[in-house]
């Protein structure tokens, strides 16, 4: 991904939040010269058997995610293969009206992060159990509302073998925030101001975003 400096996050923090926040990821590998590239969405969590302490580039570490075994994504799949995990955080399109000069153009503000690394697939039915397992404990923990699923292990156990379950081990990582850095801070504080009156939780997340920016303290 191509990130121009000053898009680039303050620190490494950013990263990691953008992929706890948003752990939807799109899981793209190379396929065959008539098929293309595969890509599936999926969900994404951090292995908990690893250390909790990232770097900045997450390079190193491990995730953990599963898709159908039907799916042809995961027939086409190998150990071994190298592939892309990308993740979207919140964003927001920016018009001109808000700008309160010209020339201008329109544009939109974004948040991403593309992450590089390694495929495993997992062949185990217990270590595929343990995958869906942690997934909702991750899940439920930070988002829902921490369902107990002692009564449903049974039912996992019976549809753990419709799923394909693997390893990611990240080489590298890189995160683009465009949040209206390349304008005047009182440009940046008008476009910051919109978004927070908007309706759209998108819009809010993303205000909040550029609210933490050091920049825009200038």
């Amino acid at each position: 991904m191509f990130v121009p400096g000053q898009y680039r996050q303050p620190d490494g923090s950013w990263i990691v939040d953008l992929l706890r926040g948003n752990p939807l990821a799109l899981f793209v590998t190379n396929g065959s010269t008539t098929d293309g590239p595969y890509a599936t969405h999926l969900p994404v969590i951090r292995d908990p058997q690893t250390p909790d302490e990232w770097s900045d580039d997450l390079s190193g570490a491990t995730l953990l995610g599963h898709m159908n075994r039907a799916n042809p994504h995961w027939k086409a799949l190998e150990s071994g293969t190298v592939a892309l995990l990308t993740f979207t955080g919140p964003h927001a399109y920016v018009s001109p009206t808000v700008y309160r000069t010209t020339p201008a153009a329109p544009t939109w503000n974004f948040t991403a992060v593309h992450v590089h690394g390694v495929v495993e697939q997992i062949e185990s039915t217990e270590e595929t159990l343990d995958v869906v397992q942690s997934t909702v404990r991750a899940f439920e923990g930070e988002f829902g509302a921490d369902w107990d699923m002692s009564d449903s292990v049974d039912y996992f156990r019976k549809i753990v073998p419709a799923v394909g379950a693997f390893r990611f081990t990240v080489s590298r990582a890189e995160g683009m925030f465009k949040l209206s850095q390349e304008q005047k801070p009182e440009i940046r504080e008008r476009v910051q101001q919109s978004f927070t009156q908007r309706e759209s939780a998108l819009h809010r997340e993303t205000a909040e975003l550029m609210s933490r920016l050091p920049s825009a303290k200038s």
